[in-house]
């Protein structure tokens, strides 16, 4: 994986050189600076792997692998929070056949200053939620401003015809918008096959309202593996955000 030998210089220069401090990796795609997560946690919980998030020619790699007898997942996350606007994300995959514990996340997500888990979130995810006879596997959700209150949910199911997509959300500080779309699409709603609106009587309560982190993960559902033992990996081809004026 040639985007992660940056990676295993700094690990091994923390190990061999005294005083070395090593911080968290980072890629660059899209045009954004992305912190590219290590270690244990959830959601899951899983174990995260800086080696499992690459950058090439293709775009950006997230896998899902089996090493040293673990399960290992991926994310990165943007150092630059980002406010209302269209968000855009080109994936290559298949989610549609993906193992029933195998989780793809594309959102905005809350930091300590602004709330709670279970807040502050507009996520588009691809899951079945580890129920093989789930046909609804692509997930949108809006969780609050406020901590406390329900989220809002809607999901549909999918049957892609071919391995490249594009979503995408308009977030306002009155609602958000989800699409959905067969090939890769820069504008425009050609081959539309899903979307989604809400814009609550309350948008200051049920509506995000202060720039957020953006977050790219895959990741294994309560931390259990591939129920047919099989490594998987999407590319996200291109991700854009085209702020409202």
């Amino acid at each position: 994986m040639p985007s992660s030998l940056a990676h295993r210089l700094l690990v091994a220069a923390a190990l061999i050189l005294p005083g070395f401090c090593a911080t968290a990796a980072t890629l660059q795609f899209a045009g954004y600076t992305w912190t590219v997560r290590d270690g244990q946690g959830g959601p899951g919980p899983n174990t995260w792997s800086a080696d499992n998030a690459w950058v090439d020619e293709d775009g950006l790699h997230l896998r899902v692998s089996y090493h040293d007898g673990q399960w290992r997942c991926a994310e990165v996350t943007t150092t630059q929070p980002l406010g209302f606007g269209r968000y855009q994300f080109q994936i290559t995959g298949r989610p549609d056949q993906w193992d029933r514990n195998v989780v793809l996340g594309l959102f905005n997500y809350t930091t300590p200053e602004i709330g709670p888990d279970g807040s502050n979130e507009i996520d588009i995810e691809f899951a079945q939620w580890g129920a093989a006879d789930n046909p609804r596997r692509l997930n949108w959700t809006i969780y609050p401003a406020v901590a406390g209150l329900p989220p809002l949910h809607h999901a549909v199911p999918i049957v892609l015809t071919g391995s490249a997509t594009t979503h995408r959300f308009d977030w306002t500080a009155s609602g958000v918008h989800f699409q959905s779309l067969h090939g890769y699409q820069a504008s425009g709603l050609r081959n539309l096959f899903a979307e989604w609106s809400q814009t609550p009587a309350d948008p200051q309560l049920r509506i995000p309202q202060r720039p957020l982190p953006v977050h790219l993960n895959l990741w294994l559902f309560r931390g259990q593996p591939p129920s047919d033992g099989q490594p998987v990996e999407v590319v996200i081809r291109s991700f854009s955000f085209t702020p409202h004026r």
